[in-house]
């Protein structure tokens, strides 16, 4: 590592904004999850399956419905951001879930529900635009790990006061009659309360987006943003703190880095409609067949089948904990039928608990784990033995019923949640390294995230069927050992990876496209993926050179220089330093 790299000032860890956006992440998985422990009653009440074992497919369908239209509008998403910025799509998203639960709430069929999440998951590009969010946001390698280690443990905690929130408040009149009296609103809704609740939590969640939620965008972070302004007259009036005092002032310089933001603002060149591309600058256009790389491609559809299965889980276990106990005791090794017959309160809570551990297994599991093993190791074996959390869920019911069949499905979905926290921060780390360059990661994050969207959108309608089908042969395994056919295939893709494949980008590692590249695509008239000239400078602003940097996970990071050497070479001694503060001082007097 070149000597110049580490004296570069390391900037504070952003706990400010990572904690605001993770106020407004939080509102989504408390939305999403909410639904999971009434979704079979709510389906028997629209009278729409002639049976109980259709119930199971039509559930499938409410939850896909989400996931295909996130997909199918994921990318066009993606696209905005790069226009509009991130802030605007991440309210964006927020108000299409209050709108999405506010319908979901009210709907008295099925249409109407398989409507309202279809236009929560159309309006809804968060997943890759929160990614993007979070890596514009922290840059320093030391504290990338904190960083990306948070939203995952957000999820985690939304995901237990979800399924909390929906078994508590699902019919009310009928669980709570001296609470809440039959013959009112919530008797002739009875699922509307926890999306009431549910929604007034993303409003909350898009106030605080709107007041002190930063644009990240490298460009577009310089306009004007009146919401800011906004949350910072009520911050600075409630701590009786003047504005232009040389201590607040100083504090926003440095929390804000505005000397690099001045350079980088002076020396990026950004495709898109916000600034234009010089006919000489082709050459740096990063192109597809450079960035989807063979390790890129199969980590991404690694992660697609990860997403198919783990989703057909969360879709079949509220259902199959739902579905009436068979009269008949389980006696054949595989043509059994019938569930556990659980209440919309017991699985809620039993949800919660699994957000419990999953949320403490995030940081106590995976970190020693995957220095002692290393990451793909931990990879492999997951994938491969996946497949055991998947095969043993039916046989539950041959356990006695009460506290001994209970400790069975906690046992169950504690190893499934430990094969979770491993798997999925490993195919990230796994992605990460595989990329070519930073530069394009998050273009390749927006495409694993579409993939991993269309796998969740087909997967609980499949397993929905599945189920239902394997419910009226009298083998009510067959989803879950579906499924883990599924898990298996994913078992036999991991197996072609290689470790050389994730040591990060070598020094010879170029995405400039040819000559030749960037004429067919200027005929054809594509975009380009990506272009940046960014320079990165150290204290004494000399140019740094392109350095890998490496901390205990194996993330790698590497720095790109831009165009600033010829810049720094034709001007006079001194004249950077004076442009740097005289725009430093320029903004402190906007301030």
């Amino acid at each position: 590592m070149p000597p110049n790299a580490t004296s570069r000032p390391s900037k504070p860890f952003p706990v400010q904004q990572l904690v605001i956006l993770a106020l407004c992440r939080i509102c989504e998985p408390i939305s999403f999850t909410s639904i999971f422990p009434y979704i079979y009653q709510m389906i028997d009440s629209f009278g729409i399956a002639r049976n109980e074992n259709e119930i199971g497919i039509y559930a499938g369908m409410v939850t896909s419905a989400f996931a295909l239209a996130e997909f199918s509008t994921g990318m066009m998403w993606g696209k905005i951001s790069d226009r509009i910025g991130r802030k605007p799509v991440l309210l964006i998203g927020l108000l299409g879930t209050l709108l999405s639960m506010l319908i979901f709430g009210f709907a008295k069929s099925f249409t109407v529900a398989l409507l309202a999440r279809a236009l929560g998951g159309g309006l809804n590009g968060n997943i890759g635009v929160i990614q993007t969010t979070v890596a514009e946001l922290v840059r320093e390698k030391e504290h990338q790990p904190r960083a990306f280690a948070i939203m995952p443990f957000i999820w985690c905690l939304g995901s237990i006061v979800g399924p909390a929130l929906g078994g508590l408040l699902a019919e009310p009149t009928r669980f709570y009659p001296g609470v809440f009296p039959p013959g009112g609103i919530l008797e002739e809704y009875p699922f509307l309360l926890p999306n009431m609740v549910s929604a007034i939590v993303l409003v909350f969640g898009i106030i605080n987006g709107i007041l002190f939620l930063d644009e990240t965008h490298d460009v577009l972070k310089h306009k004007p943003d009146w919401g800011r302004k906004l949350g910072d007259r009520l911050v600075n009036f409630f701590r009786r703190r003047p504005e232009n005092s040389p201590r607040y002032r100083d504090a926003r310089l440095a929390t804000n880095g505005e000397t690099e933001r001045l350079l980088a603002q002076n020396h990026a060149t950004y495709s898109g409609n916000i600034g234009g591309v010089d006919e000489d600058d082709h050459k740096h256009t990063v192109v597809a067949s450079k960035t989807f790389t063979r390790p890129v491609v199969g980590l991404i559809i690694s992660y697609g089948i990860l997403a198919y299965h783990t989703m057909g889980f969360e879709q079949l276990m509220p259902v199959f904990l739902s579905t009436p106990v068979s009269d008949t005791k389980p006696h054949d090794l595989l043509r059994f039928t019938g569930g556990l017959g659980m209440t919309t309160q017991k699985i809620g809570f039993i949800l919660s608990m699994q957000g419990v551990f999953s949320m403490t297994m995030q940081f106590l599991v995976f970190p020693p784990v995957a220095r002692t093993f290393g990451v793909l190791n931990v990879y492999r074996f997951c994938m491969i033995t996946y497949v055991i959390s998947y095969i043993i869920v039916p046989y539950l019911d041959w356990l006695p019923a009460g506290k001994i069949q209970l400790a069975g499905v906690y046992s169950v979905l504690a190893i499934k949640i430990i094969y979770g926290v491993l798997a999925y921060p490993a195919n990230a780390i796994l992605l990460t390294n595989s990329a070519p360059s930073l530069l394009v990661l998050g273009v390749i994050n927006g495409v694993a995230s579409s993939c991993a969207s269309l796998a969740r959108a087909f997967s609980p309608t499949l397993t929905g069927m599945i189920y239902s089908f394997g419910l009226s042969i009298n083998c009510v395994g067959l989803a879950w050992w579906a499924n883990g056919l599924i898990a298996i295939l994913g078992g036999v893709q991991v197996l072609m990876m290689r470790q050389e494949d994730f040591e990060g980008p070598s020094e010879d590692t170029t995405l400039e496209a040819t000559d030749e590249e960037a004429a067919a695509a200027a005929r054809s008239g594509e975009t380009p993926i990506v272009e940046a000239h960014i320079p990165i400078i150290n204290a004494n602003f000399q140019v740094t050179g392109q350095a890998e940097i490496n901390d205990e996970y194996g993330l790698v990071r590497s720095v790109m220089e831009g165009e600033i050497q010829s810049l720094y070479g034709s001007l006079p001694q001194g004249s950077l330093v004076n442009l740097v503060n005289s725009g430093a001082s320029l903004r402190s007097e906007r301030m």
